[in-house]
């Protein structure tokens, strides 16, 4: 099969890798891929939200599936595009992928199939939502109602953040996204991720993740697109995972498919631990990232044919199979990240850290410039390691974050922190 990934961050780039240990794989192109990329896939010149250019480029060089692996082009129709081009693609519908691209659909889906998630409302204008704020009191959550990059979302533990929040949102910060605003319920637990390729009716789980959302030790400061993983999620149990399956991911399909869109891709369920049991925070339309590259060092299953068979619709059959050893994942990102930060720094020493059979570096944010590894983003690494334990598997990672060569980055120090102390336990 000659297949199309679509992306060009560390998620992509552990999907190549994945991809191309495939023996069904003739050939494998990246759109837009970046400088860690090369070694697996041939990198073409094409941007995620190209739309034209991707169709054309896959129906003229014959290709038999298209991965999307980020929401942007999802939400803006390129699976549509795609299908009606003939081409069979992984990634949900434009109307489907409103699950992430809108989290009032959500929301509403959510309300209609008993799905156990924070109490909310939605609103079109600050005025209102401050109204609502203000009677409710904080801790409370905000959330721009549209795409925000993974920076729409603030867990307000004052009135002041929280007004804040809405005036940023309406007064333009994310754009078209902020537009509008939902405002949750306060949930406290502990937050656990959680994938499933779907085919329009059925769904297939894979492992569990947790994600490290804040930029700093101890989950403090600003949130972030993620600052590292780790798999399994030791807090999600067999009973937990059956009762997503059963009591979330189950009726969200049927009630997608009843509305017209079945929901044919990976579906990611940002969960909630708490007391009452899991409750929903959000859906996510595509892989988690850094979620993903933990995911793809633990699959032992060959990754096309399941996408593949997501693809046509047909995941009957299907079944996954997992290495016992976890795997967890840091990110390394730019000095001043959530914040400003400085572009085309130098990274050096890549080679002998990620040289272990057990550890793999997946690059996000990086470029080539006259044979130069240079930062061109806020997340530009993510470093990978699997282990016998979740401890054995971070002190890899950070043994081969410690030998890369970059003054102008940074990585948190205790990915994996609570999966270590049950461990300890």
């Amino acid at each position: 099969m000659k297949v199309l990934v679509v992306g060009s961050g560390g998620r992509e780039h552990a999907l190549c890798w994945k991809l191309a240990q495939s023996p069904k794989l003739t050939k494998l192109y990246v759109a837009p891929g970046n400088a860690g990329m090369k070694a697996v896939a041939e990198c073409v010149a094409i941007g995620v939200e190209d739309l034209d250019a991707l169709v054309t480029f896959a129906r003229d060089t014959q290709i038999d599936l298209v991965v999307v692996g980020p929401e942007g082009p999802l939400v803006a129709g390129l699976t549509d595009r795609l299908e009606e081009a003939g081409i069979r693609v992984f990634g949900p519908s434009a109307k489907a992928a409103q699950l992430e691209g809108s989290k009032a659909f959500t929301k509403d889906i959510c309300q209609r199939a008993g799905i156990p998630t924070a109490a909310y409302r939605h609103f079109t204008n600050a005025n209102d939502a401050l109204a609502y704020v203000r009677a409710q009191g904080a801790p409370i959550v905000i959330k721009a109602d549209g795409l925000a990059a993974g920076k729409g979302v603030t867990v307000a533990m004052d009135l002041t953040d929280a007004e804040n929040a809405i005036t940023e949102a309406f007064d333009g910060r994310f754009g078209e996204a902020g537009a509008e605003v939902v405002v949750e319920a306060f949930l406290e637990g502990e937050e656990a991720s959680f994938f499933a390729l779907c085919d329009g009716d059925r769904a297939v789980p894979l492992v569990t993740a947790q994600d490290h959302k804040r930029v700093g030790d101890g989950d403090v400061g600003p949130n972030t697109g993620g600052m590292g993983a780790y798999s399994p999620a030791p807090v999600m149990t067999p009973d937990l995972v059956e009762f997503t399956m059963t009591r979330m991911i189950q009726p969200t399909l049927d009630t997608l498919k009843a509305d017209g869109m079945p929901y044919k891709g990976v579906i990611f369920a940002g969960l909630m631990i708490t007391d009452k049991g899991p409750e929903l925070i959000e859906y996510n339309a595509r892989f988690g990232d850094p979620e993903c590259q933990v995911l793809m060092m633990r699959m032992q299953s060959d990754l096309l044919p399941l996408l593949d068979a997501a693809a046509r619709g047909d995941l009957s059959g299907a079944s996954v199979t997992w290495h016992d050893d976890p795997a967890l994942s840091v990110v390394m990102a730019a000095n001043g990240y959530p914040g400003s930060y400085e572009k085309n720094t130098p990274i050096n020493n890549l080679d002998t850290a990620g040289a272990g059979d057990s550890v793999e570096i997946f690059h996000a944010g990086t470029a080539e410039k006259d044979s130069q590894i240079v930062a061109t983003g806020g997340r530009v690494l993510a470093v990978t390691a699997m282990g016998p334990s979740v401890a054995q598997a971070q002190a890899l990672a950070y043994a081969a974050v410690d030998k890369i060569d970059w003054p102008e980055g940074f990585s948190r120090r205790d990915i994996g922190w609570r999966a270590i102390e049950r461990e300890k336990a």
